[in-house]
C-alpha cells in the first residue's frame, strides 16, 4: 500500500569531506352542517337542508408601544450578536464548528421569538424584513457548519466569505430597523472579505527556531495542496516551514534530538491565524525522527532525513490524522 516515505541518511565528515550517505529506508366556532328530512312517498328523496357554518375571527394582537418593542428586541439582538462574536473568536476548526451550531440555534431562536411579536405599525415592514433575514442567516449558518465539519471551510474568515450574501442582507435589514426607530438590530459588526488564495513562498518559515545543528530534513510535498510542516521536540514547537504543492525544501541546521513531525495541507494561508482557510487536513508521522551527531578523533557523523508528504510506492512511514485542537499551530 502506498504511504509517505521517510528515509534516514548517515553522513560522515572527515577532513571537511562528506564520505558516505546510506539510506536505511473530515371550525371556526358555530354549528356544523346539519342534514334533516322527512321520508316522502316511494321514490321521493328526503328533503335536505344544511346550515352554513358560522365563522368568528380572532382579534388581531395589539401592536407594541415603541419602548415595549425595544425591550423585546434587545435580548434577541444580544443573543445573536454574542453568538456571532463567538464564531469570529474561534481559534480552531473544532471550536469553530461548535460555535457555528450555537450561532445557528441562537439566530433561529431570535427569529422565532420576534416573529411572534406585533411591532409598532410604523416599523412593521422593517421588522418583517429583519425576521426574514434572521431566518435566512440561521439556515446559512446550519449549512456552513456542515462544511466546517468536512474541512471544506477551516476559519471564521472563510465562513464569513461563504455567508457573504446572507450577511449583507442581515446587515442591511438590521440597519434599516435600527434607523427607523433607534431599535437595537444591527448585529453585524464585520464585513466579509472576498474569496482569496493567499500563499507563502516555498521554504518560508512560519516559525523559525534555532538552526545550529549539522543535520538536515528534506521535504517533498507532492500533494495538490500547499503544506506547512512543524517539528516538535518534547512539548516545544521548534519550527514550521511552508512547502508549496509539487515542491521540495531542505531544512538545514537541525539540532540533535527526537522530533515529532506534523503537517497540514490546505488552500489560502491566513498569516494572522496561521492556518489554511479552506480544504484543510491535519496529520502527523506516527514515528518520531531522531537526529544525532557523534564525534570521534577523526570523524563527525550525523543523520539527515528525507520525508514525503504524499503516498508513494514503497513508502515506509505511516501517518495518522490529528484532532485540529491538538495540532501545533
Amino acid at each position: 500500500m502506498a504511504a509517505p516515505r521517510l528515509i534516514p541518511c548517515a553522513l560522515v565528515l572527515a577532513s571537511l569531506t562528506v564520505s558516505a550517505c546510506t539510506a536505511t529506508t473530515s371550525g371556526p366556532l358555530g354549528g356544523e352542517p346539519r342534514a334533516s328530512g322527512v321520508a316522502g312517498g316511494l321514490g321521493e328523496p328526503p328533503a335536505v337542508s344544511s346550515a352554513a357554518p358560522s365563522v368568528t375571527s380572532t382579534p388581531s394582537q395589539a401592536a407594541l408601544a415603541p419602548e415595549a418593542y425595544k425591550g423585546e428586541l434587545t435580548p434577541q439582538h444580544k443573543a445573536v450578536a454574542d453568538a456571532l462574536k463567538g464564531v469570529l473568536d474561534a481559534r480552531s476548526v473544532k471550536s469553530l464548528n461548535s460555535r457555528l451550531e450555537r450561532a445557528g440555534q441562537a439566530t433561529d431562536g431570535a427569529a422565532t421569538a420576534l416573529a411572534a411579536l406585533s411591532p409598532p405599525e410604523q416599523v412593521r415592514p422593517q421588522h418583517d424584513a429583519y425576521v426574514s433575514s434572521l431566518r435566512e442567516f440561521a439556515a446559512g449558518l446550519s449549512s456552513t457548519s456542515g462544511k466546517v465539519a468536512s474541512r471544506d471551510l477551516c476559519t471564521s474568515g472563510a465562513v464569513l466569505t461563504a455567508l457573504d450574501d446572507r450577511l449583507k442582507a442581515l446587515d442591511a435589514a438590521g440597519e434599516a430597523l435600527q434607523q427607523a426607530g433607534d431599535y437595537p438590530a444591527d448585529v453585524v459588526t464585520v464585513k466579509a472579505k472576498g474569496k482569496q488564495s493567499r500563499r507563502l513562498g516555498n521554504g518560508s518559515f512560519v516559525r523559525r527556531g534555532s538552526l545550529n545543528g549539522r543535520s538536515s530534513l528534506q521535504i517533498h510535498n507532492g500533494d495538490s495542496r500547499d503544506a506547512v510542516v512543524t517539528l516538535v521536540r518534547g512539548k516545544s514547537k521548534v519550527l514550521s516551514v511552508y512547502v508549496r504543492k509539487k515542491k521540495k525544501f531542505k531544512i538545514r541546521g537541525v539540532s540533535d534530538g527526537s522530533y515529532k513531525i506534523f503537517f497540514t495541507h490546505g488552500a489560502d494561508w491566513d498569516g494572522k491565524s496561521r492556518a489554511f482557510t479552506r480544504d484543510c487536513s491535519f496529520e502527523r508521522f506516527q514515528e518520531s525522527v531522531r537526529f544525532k551527531t557523534t564525534f570521534t578523533a577523526t570523524r563527525i557523523r550525523w543523520h539527515d532525513w528525507r520525508i514525503t508528504l504524499h503516498a508513494i510506492s514503497g513508502g515506509n512511514a505511516r501517518t495518522s490524522g490529528v484532532d485540529p485542537d491538538d495540532f501545533p499551530s
